[in-house]
C-alpha cells in the first residue's frame, strides 16, 4: 500500500498500494510537554482494555478502508477466508476450513466455507453472504477495490458452504492476498453495492469483537458473545485516540492506560525503555514490513544516469541515519524485499556497502562529475515529516563533508498532497518514501516497485507503477521476472525469481533502500497477551489482565 499515509504515509498512496505516510514521529520530544495538556481519560472497567494512540481512522467500511489503524480495528471486528497462525507467517484457514483447491492452469479456486457462523446482527454466514461481499468490495471504488478487481474475473457460490473464484490470469500470492483486512464477510441486509456507497461509521460483521461505538476521539470494541471462535481474553476494548505524541506518553507514563501503541518519538520510545523497571511497565518491540527507500526519477537529470544512481547508492551510510533519526530504533535495509522474508537478500550492502565514498568517486568519475562539473541533487520529502527532513539532512551533511566541491545535496520539501500528485508527473529528481504491504507476499514489495504496463526502455515508464512511484523505471527482464514469479506455484522455483529481481534491482538502481522499521508497543504492569504479528497485526482479542 504505499499509502504514505498509514501515517502512516498519510496521504494517499502513489502507487495505490497500503502505503502511508505514518507520521511515523511528532515534533514535540519527550521534554516538550508543553505541546499540549494531557487528555483525562475515564477509568476502564478491569474486564475492558484500554489501548492509546495517535492514529486516526477514516472510515471502517471494509471496501474503503486503506489505511493501517482502521485495518487493525477490522482484522479484529472481522474474519477473513484465510489468516495467519498467532506468531507465525503460516497460512491458516479461518472461515474458509481448507486451503483453497487450484485448478491445474491457476485460475480457479475452489475454497470450501465453514458452517455455523452467526454474523453481528444475527444472521447465518453461508458462500452467497462471502460472494456479497467480495463483490461489494470489488465494484463500490473504495481505495483498495483494485486490490481484487484487477485480479478476480468471477465469484460466485457454487454451493451454500462452496466459494469460487475465477481470476484473469495466475497469481501466485492470491491465497495470501485473501488475508487482507477488507476481504471480511459483511451482512447482506446492512450493505449495499453501488459506486461510493460506504458506511464509515458502521461495521457488521463475523468476528469476535461488535463495534460498540465510533468517534474521533474515542472507538469501543465489546466482546462477541456469539462468536464462533475462541472468545477474546477480554470483555471489550477502548481506544483513546490523542491529538499528540506528548499527550499519549504522558497519559501512559500516569497510569491512564493499558497500552500505548503508535505513535511515539525516539526520544520518547527511549525514555519508556530506560524506566521500565522503575515504571512497571513492559516494553514489547517487533520487526516491521515497513520499508523506506529513496526513489530515483530516471527521467530527469542527474538520475538518466546510471552511474549516478550507483554513486548515490555508494554514499548512503544506513548506520549513521539509524543512529541520527532514530536511535538505533530502526533496522539498515539492503533489499526492498524486507528481512521477514526468507528470499531478501541484501544486494545493495554486497554492491555499495555503507558511505563508500571511495567507490562513489569511481562513479562519478564514469559519469563525468568532477569538481569542475559537481553533482548537484535534491532531496524532496513531505513537510509533516520530522523524520524524513532529519534522514534528508543527515544525508545532506554526511555527502557534502565527504566529497567536498564534487557533490552537493539540496534538501527541499512539500506538502503532502501536492508531493504525491507530483512524484506521478515526474517533478522531483528523488525523494524520500515508505511502503506498507497489502499482503505478506514478497510479491507486494516487487511488482509495485518494478513492473510497468506502458512503455519502453528507451522512453521509460508512461504508465504504470513505476510511474506512481516517481521512478519511471522501465525493463523488459524485470516485467518477464514479475509475471513469471506471479504464475509460479512452486515455491522452490518462486524463490528463486525473487533473487533474480533483487539482482535487477541493484544493477538498475531506481530505488535505494535506506531502513526497515521497528514497531514498539508497551503494556501496563499486569497486562498480558500484548504482541505484534510477523504479518503487523495487533491481535487485541488475545490481551488479558
Amino acid at each position: 500500500m504505499s499509502v504514505q499515509f498509514l501515517g502512516q504515509r498519510i496521504w494517499s498512496k502513489p502507487l495505490r498500494s497500503l502505503g502511508y505516510y505514518i507520521s511515523l514521529f511528532s515534533l514535540c520530544l519527550v521534554l516538550a510537554v508543553a505541546c499540549g495538556g494531557d487528555t483525562q481519560v475515564a477509568p476502564t472497567p478491569a474486564d475492558r482494555v484500554a489501548i492509546g494512540t495517535t492514529l486516526s481512522a477514516r472510515t471502517l467500511d471494509p471496501a474503503d478502508a486503506y489505511e493501517i489503524f482502521p485495518g487493525i480495528l477490522l482484522y479484529n471486528l472481522g474474519d477473513r477466508l484465510y489468516t495467519y497462525a498467532p506468531g507465525t507467517t503460516t497460512l491458516a484457514p479461518q472461515l474458509a476450513t481448507a486451503m483453497p483447491t487450484v485448478s491445474d492452469d491457476g485460475l480457479t479456486y475452489t475454497i470450501p466455507l465453514r458452517e455455523g457462523v452467526t454474523l453481528h446482527d444475527g444472521s447465518a454466514f453461508n458462500a452467497d453472504v462471502m460472494a456479497f461481499s467480495i463483490q461489494r468490495f470489488m465494484e463500490n471504488g473504495g481505495r483498495p477495490a483494485f486490490l481484487l478487481s484487477e485480479k478476480i474475473e468471477t465469484v460466485e457460490a457454487t454451493g451454500e458452504y462452496e466459494l469460487t473464484i475465477t481470476l484473469q490470469q495466475p497469481f501466485a500470492a492470491f491465497t495470501a492476498m485473501l488475508t487482507f483486512w477488507g476481504v471480511t464477510p459483511i451482512a447482506p441486509d446492512a450493505y449495499t453495492i453501488g459506486d461510493g456507497q460506504f458506511k464509515p461509521e458502521e461495521f457488521v460483521g463475523s468476528g469476535p469483537y461488535k463495534l460498540a461505538s465510533f468517534s474521533s476521539d474515542v472507538i469501543k470494541l465489546d466482546a462477541n458473545p456469539d462468536y464462533w471462535g475462541e472468545a477474546p481474553s477480554n470483555n471489550g476494548i477502548d481506544i483513546q485516540i490523542f491529538t499528540s505524541p506528548a499527550n499519549l506518553y504522558n497519559t501512559f507514563r500516569s497510569g491512564g492506560l493499558d497500552v500505548a501503541y503508535q505513535t511515539l518519538d525516539p526520544d520518547q520510545i527511549a525514555a519508556l525503555e530506560r524506566e521500565a523497571d522503575q515504571g512497571g511497565w513492559n516494553v514489547i518491540e517487533a520487526g516491521s514490513t515497513v520499508v523506506n527507500y529513496m526513489s530515483l526519477n530516471q527521467k530527469i537529470a542527474p538520475f538518466d544516469d546510471l552511474n549516478v544512481r550507483k554513486a548515490v547508492a555508494a554514499m548512503i551510510d544506513r548506520n549513521l541515519i539509524n543512529d541520527r533519526a532514530f536511535q538505533g530504533q530502526a533496522e539498515p535495509l539492503y533489499s526492498l524485499i524486507p528481512k521477514s522474508f526468507d528470499v531478501h537478500e541484501p544486494v545493495f550492502e554486497t554492491a555499495y556497502g555503507d558511505g563508500n565514498y571511495e567507490q562513489a568517486k569511481v562513479f562519478l568519475e564514469e559519469a563525468g562529475i568532477t569538481a569542475a562539473n559537481p553533482l548537484e541533487f535534491e532531496i524532496w520529502y513531505p513537510t509533516a515529516s520530522t523524520t524524513r527532513s532529519v534522514v534528508a539532512n543527515t544525508l545532506k551533511e554526511a555527502i557534502e563533508s565527504n566529497l567536498p566541491g564534487l557533490v552537493t545535496v539540496q534538501v527541499s520539501t512539500a506538502e503532502s498532497a501536492t508531493l504525491w500528485e507530483n512524484v506521478e508527473k515526474g517533478v522531483y529528481p528523488s525523494v524520500l518514501s515508505n511502503w506498507y504491504p497489502d499482503y505478506f507476499d514478497p510479491d507486494n514489495f516487487v511488482q509495485p516497485f518494478l513492473s510497468c504496463n506502458e512503455g519502453s526502455e528507451e522512453t521509460l515508464c508512461e504508465k504504470g507503477a513505476t510511474q506512481g512511484n516517481g521512478s519511471f523505471y522501465y525493463s523488459t527482464r524485470a516485467n518477464d521476472l514479475l509475471a513469471k514469479q506471479r504464475a509460479e506455484q512452486d515455491e522452490s522455483v518462486r524463490s528463486g525469481v525473487f533473487k533474480d529481481l533483487q539482482q535487477v534491482m541493484v544493477e538498475d538502481v531506481p530505488y535505494i533502500p535506506l531502513w526497515q522499521n521497528k514497531d514498539y508497543v508497551f503494556a501496563a504492569s499486569g497486562v498480558d497477551g500484548v504482541a505484534i504479528e510477523p504479518n503487523q497485526q495487533f491481535l487485541l482479542w488475545q490481551i488479558n489482565k
